[in-house]
């Protein structure tokens, strides 16, 4: 159970500091996506790895990459790992710089759902009655956002999806948070060097060509993507899907607030009674979990 707490409190912190992720990158507006994503990969790196220097880790390091080299299942995992999330940054980098903050939270309310059921269906965890009534009332909340919006929202879907197989995948690879992190950040290093590379090059890029402040929160980008990462990856590791899917409720909230308050988007009637929908999920799934909890520890 301490353990159990621990990642709740990881993932949660975690989801937190994503929640507000959308005021870092509209810092940012004024630079190329792409240049964005890759200075997220090697800044996300060398800080990482500058850490487990610092805490003397780096003997770890060898032997983990040494492990993966010899555990071919889990190299490809992480591999794959390191690929899908770097198409999440890219998204997410994406829709956030072009006004679709909304969207964005959509998306990261769909993604707990798909969460839950990769756990139901992936880990064969099981849910209760009530856990599963909030399951249909999130989606029916969801349908409801989607039919707002007249169309197939390809960005929500695809922020949802590619993070829900990220986090499944890191379920499966029982590594440190931040070694794993460093790990997944070298294998996609070497495209990252060589295209930031090209735009170099070809004179398209922002970082040392515009000014001071705008390299600042380049290479801060690293820091602020790696920390949360890690702090997911522990609770990952430690809950269950069913319960890490609905923590995820706590970053579109964040998200949510930030699109229609601060960088005022629309927010009609429609999405107020999706939102509902989806609120009251979390509360009958939440009161669900606790409920559960107390029996588990009443017979143990």
């Amino acid at each position: 159970m301490f353990e159990e707490r621990k990642g709740m409190i990881s993932a949660m912190a975690a989801y937190i500091i994503w929640g507000f992720f959308p005021v870092y990158w509209k810092l940012l507006e004024h630079v190329n996506s792409i240049e964005i994503l890759l200075n997220r990969i090697i800044w996300s790196f060398i800080f990482t790895t500058i850490f487990i220097f610092i805490i003397g880790q780096k003997s770890k390091l060898i032997e983990d990459l040494k492990w993966l080299w010899q555990e071919k299942k889990t190299f490809f995992l992480l591999l794959l790992a390191s690929f899908v999330i770097s198409c999440n940054w890219f998204l997410y980098i994406w829709a956030v710089t072009n006004e679709h903050v909304v969207e964005t939270s959509l998306g990261y309310y769909i993604n707990p759902l798909i969460t839950v059921l990769f756990g139901l269906f992936l880990f064969k965890e099981q849910l209760s009655k009530a856990q599963i009534v909030a399951v249909f009332i999130a989606f029916i909340g969801v349908a409801l956002m989607t039919i707002r919006y007249g169309k197939i929202p390809w960005v929500a879907l695809g922020l949802a999806c590619s993070f829900a197989v990220y986090g499944a995948l890191k379920k499966k690879i029982q590594l440190d948070a931040t070694r794993g992190l460093a790990i997944e950040t070298l294998f996609i290093l070497p495209f990252a060097l060589v295209y930031y590379g090209f735009l170099m090059f070809t004179n398209n890029t922002s970082f040392l060509q515009f000014d001071w402040k705008t390299d600042v929160f380049l290479m801060l980008g690293g820091l602020v993507t790696a920390y949360p990462l890690i702090l997911f990856a522990k609770g990952a590791q430690a809950l269950p899907q069913s319960i890490l899917g609905f923590i995820q409720y706590f970053s579109p909230t964040i998200i949510l607030i930030l699109g229609t308050v601060v960088y005022k988007e629309p927010f009609t009637n429609i999405e107020l009674i999706s939102f509902g929908f989806i609120w009251l999920a979390i509360l009958l799934f939440s009161l669900s979990t606790v409920l559960e909890n107390r029996k588990k520890r009443k017979f143990a």
